[in-house]
């Protein structure tokens, strides 16, 4: 077999273990985003019932950033807490059915890629700030969530994340091949300037921007890519989201390049999250 039937023989031989019956797997496609890891688009069909799924397959468990069923349950954790995600159907870590740790979800209609994402903003004035008080909004059902229901390698958090990172920071400027006297003034800086801990600890996505959200023409439909996610700071998820790098050049509109602060803000106190400027800053 090539490597598209044995990827095809391999779904289908896991999800009718997984659910009991037997099981077809039709249109299978890779798609392109994706670095370390294949993401294959397929239809399975069961009993009749044709049902539009993603794979998210790690080829090597060498590359796994995180166990694959820490990530598939920071889904369901994320899920149950109201925030659009695709639902998980199956985890496993067996690599005889794909070579890799894997998980499968629904697949979610939309825009990932994202200039294909400022684009489709770009067509309707209304879907920039709907976007980002979307983001807010979602945002705030997952720190509103108790991190206690979180998985067990991450719930156990220490007191200060902001001590913590500035000390992962300070490991990478250190492990620069170069020094960097620019990267060692800013470390300083931040180190001069923190913010007290949170007044809360919150399970945080940790890479929630654009290029990790799922866009239709009706706003934010799912959030992806949740192999970084940590109990932390509230406000870290929205400082990483308006960072200039996720605006894709269109700097004038600091969320992701699509909303305004005041709209991310907005959304997220009317999910009952408190918007805190100063931390956010």
């Amino acid at each position: 077999m090539n490597p598209a039937e044995e990827t095809q023989a391999g779904l289908a031989a896991f999800l009718a273990k997984q659910w009991g019956t037997t099981v077809a797997v039709e249109n299978l496609q890779v798609a392109s985003a994706g670095a370390r890891r294949r993401n294959v688009l397929f239809d399975a069909l069961r009993a009749g019932e044709r049902i539009p799924l993603v794979a998210t397959i790690i080829p090597s468990k060498a590359l796994e950033i995180m166990p694959i069923e820490v990530e598939a349950a920071h889904l369901r954790f994320a899920e149950a807490a109201g925030m659009p995600v695709p639902h998980v159907h199956g985890v496993c870590d067996d690599s005889s059915f794909l070579g890799g740790p894997f998980f499968v979800t629904a697949r979610v209609a939309g825009e990932t890629i994202p200039r294909q994402v400022l684009r489709l903003v770009g067509k309707d004035p209304a879907l920039g700030p709907r976007l980002a008080r979307q983001c807010g909004e979602a945002l705030a059902k997952l720190h509103a969530a108790d991190p206690a229901g979180a998985h067990p390698r991450i719930s156990a958090a220490g007191a200060d994340p902001i001590e913590a990172t500035l000390r992962a920071v300070e490991l990478l400027v250190r492990a620069l091949l170069q020094p960097s006297p620019t990267f060692t003034l800013a470390l300083r800086a931040l180190e001069r300037e923190r913010p007290p801990p949170p007044p809360r600890l919150a399970v945080v996505h940790g890479d929630f921007r654009n290029g990790n959200l799922i866009v239709g023409a009706d706003g934010l439909r799912a959030a992806l890519d949740w192999e970084i996610c940590h109990v932390g700071d509230p406000m870290e998820d929205l400082g990483w989201l308006c960072q200039r790098m996720w605006r894709f050049r269109n700097d004038a509109l600091e969320v992701g390049g699509f909303g305004t602060r005041t709209d991310l803000a907005a959304g997220y106190e009317a999910g009952a999250g408190r918007f805190e400027p100063a931390r956010f800053h």
